[in-house]
């Protein structure tokens, strides 16, 4: 958690000084759900989630210096500079999708090809409480609980659908009761271990047979919606300052130190290193190259032979050539 923690203000900062372009939207203070999901499941289970994807993409397994280098456009990015803060991916890792809900239909289909391959793996498909009013999402609930798929549906709750709170959008804000016919919990999404013990109960719920599950992970990010956004009073000081005092690293910190597990000496020497980490990817991040103009339209298709596509104008011709990344 404090190694996705220290990469996030360091992606912060490079937004901050113009390095990164585009919509980017951090993690801060959310670091509990992605860790927990992945203390519960195995490497060979799948997972899919939305935009606001570096956690995810971490706990499944890319490196900071990776996801900073992809974050800047750069050649050593894990989507080789083409995907930017977004679209992040690694084996079993369906990445971060930039249409809102897009990914929780997606994570049916992975989880339909599970059952037919009969493999016992599961697949998680998070998505946000924005996310959670969309047609979308209930036609993949309803053909999951048909086809009783082994799927986790993962709602993170921050609160805030952009600028928007849930309540204000949602007849019902007890998302985990959304479909009717497929169980669900309500999570402290602030507690990694909770997180952790609720992900493997529904993962013992999905490959016994029962079907899918609801996690509804009540969470809360600390920064603004994206890092472009500059208008933060839709959040009032006594609500920021509650959910500040539930942040889940010191709150796992203090709990570990309180049992006598470590000390609080350990605890830094380790922040010493992560940040040590992350500086050095941070660097390489902002001076490794960007990938070249004529590289920009391959992979467009998998192994394909070379193939011209056509370029901003009708005159202009590229060439994509079709490989694996």
């Amino acid at each position: 958690m404090q190694t996705i923690r220290c990469m996030e203000q360091h992606v912060d900062l490079l937004y901050r000084q113009k390095l990164i372009l585009g919509p980017c939207h951090l993690y801060i203070g959310q670091e509990a759900c992605a860790v927990g999901i992945e203390a519960s499941i195995d490497k060979a289970d799948h997972l899919i989630t939305s935009y606001r994807s570096h956690g995810f993409s971490f706990t499944r397994g890319v490196s900071v210096r990776e996801i900073l280098a992809e974050i800047t456009g750069r050649r050593g990015g894990v989507s080789k500079g083409r995907g930017g803060p977004m679209h992040m991916y690694a084996p079993n890792f369906y990445g971060g999708n930039g249409i809102v809900g897009s990914q929780v239909p997606l994570g049916a289909g992975v989880a339909l090809a599970c059952q037919y391959r009969g493999n016992d793996q599961i697949c998680v498909a998070v998505y946000g409480d924005g996310a959670a009013n969309q047609g979308q999402l209930f036609e993949a609930y309803n053909m999951a609980a048909l086809w009783k798929l082994p799927i986790i549906f993962v709602c993170e709750n921050n609160r805030y659908a952009k600028w928007t709170p849930m309540q204000r959008v949602s007849a019902c804000t007890d998302l985990y009761k959304r479909a009717d016919y497929i169980p669900g919990l309500r999570v402290d999404g602030m507690d990694v271990l909770c997180v952790r013990e609720a992900s493997k109960f529904a993962k013992d719920h999905c490959q016994s047979g029962k079907g899918p599950i609801i996690l509804e992970l009540q969470t809360y990010r600390f920064h603004r919606h994206g890092t472009a956004d500059r208008h933060p009073s839709y959040r009032n000081e006594a609500e920021v300052q509650e959910y500040s005092n539930k942040d889940p690293i010191s709150r796992l910190a203090g709990q570990v130190i309180h049992a006598n597990m470590t000390s609080a000496q350990e605890f830094e020497e380790i922040d010493m290193e992560i940040r040590k980490e992350v500086e050095e990817a941070s660097q390489f991040a902002i001076t490794d190259q960007e990938p070249p103009l004529h590289d920009l339209c391959n992979y467009v298709y998998h192994n394909s032979p070379p193939l011209k596509i056509r370029g901003i104008h009708r005159w202009a011709t590229l060439v994509s050539i079709g490989n694996t990344l």
